[in-house]
């Protein structure tokens, strides 16, 4: 799609419903928190950013097609954006953001919803499900990370051969074992500079600025990640919920390899996207949002 497809899309659309904000203290964190308007009886809409740096700024407005037809909640994970941090923000790991999602469930007195996780945010989504299955209706993630570590490497090659010049110089001057620390501006440095090989779509890259944000909170899950790696497929082995992986076919995050190092999740469908990177939402929106009204 087009920017001006993508342009004509969007005026196809209801006015873009106002959000409203609210504090929700969860885990000893006041979370900025941000509701649509209430949608008849579907259950609402949890949505989890990507990026680890950002705030719910990355989710909103690209998802506001999802408000029409039930309410989208938001927030501000700890440590970014309008949330506070937690007491050491250098202790913070992607499981406390994945125990944040539960607990800010029973905060709101949502007795069960369905939770949408992009990029990373659909690391912290996964594994916030399956440890919160009574209150997990079904969970879609974009472009998800994997359920192990593997894909970082891939990742780093598939972003340097996509770029050029002076773009792929300023990733290529950052190496990983740099991002193995938290070094909050040269994290913030790297995301910017990674931002334009998202997108399939030259054009596209070019009319979306890359975010600038930095997080101490958010660096320090992030460097740990990177340094340490993980494996969680032993614990998305108990996701039980019925799960649809959305994923950009240009995205240079590939799609876990679906023989040794699957999603494990044991009710998982997958979609690929034609013609989308990372943002399918801005790059393939009619699929992206008819694709998840069908699943909720």
């Amino acid at each position: 799609m087009s920017y001006s497809d993508f342009l004509a899309f969007r005026k196809t659309l209801p006015r873009t419903p106002r959000l409203s904000r609210q504090t929700v203290r969860a885990r000893g964190v006041d979370f900025a928190v941000f509701t649509s308007p209430p949608v008849g009886a579907a259950p609402p809409l949890i949505c989890i950013n990507g990026g680890m740096l950002y705030d719910h700024s990355m989710l909103w407005p690209a998802l506001s097609p999802l408000a029409i037809k039930r309410q989208v909640i938001l927030y501000d994970q700890r440590g970014r954006g309008s949330s506070s941090a937690p007491q050491d923000p250098s202790d913070a790991t992607i499981d406390d953001d994945a125990a944040d999602v539960g607990a800010l469930r029973r905060a709101l007195g949502v007795r069960r919803w369905d939770l949408l996780g992009h990029s990373w945010g659909g690391g912290i989504g996964m594994l916030a499900a399956a440890a919160d299955l009574s209150g997990t209706r079904r969970v879609v993630l974009v472009d998800p990370v994997w359920p192990t570590s593997e894909w970082m490497p891939i990742l780093r090659k598939n972003v340097l051969d996509r770029l050029e010049g002076d773009q792929r110089d300023a990733v290529a001057k950052i190496s990983e074992h740099a991002l193995g620390t938290p070094d909050a501006e040269l994290h913030s440095n790297y995301s910017r500079a990674v931002y334009p090989a998202w997108f399939a779509d030259e054009e596209m890259a070019s009319r979306f600025t890359p975010p600038e944000a930095i997080s101490e909170t958010g660096t320090a899950v992030l460097a740990r990640l990177r340094r340490d790696g993980y494996d969680w497929r032993e614990r998305l082995s108990a996701l039980s919920a019925q799960t649809l992986v959305i994923h950009g076919e240009q995205d240079p995050l590939p799609l876990a390899d679906p023989r040794p190092k699957s999603y494990i999740l044991p009710n998982a469908q997958v979609v690929v996207v034609p013609s989308s990177g990372h943002m399918p939402f801005w790059e393939a929106p009619q699929r992206f949002f008819s694709l998840i009204e069908s699943f909720l």
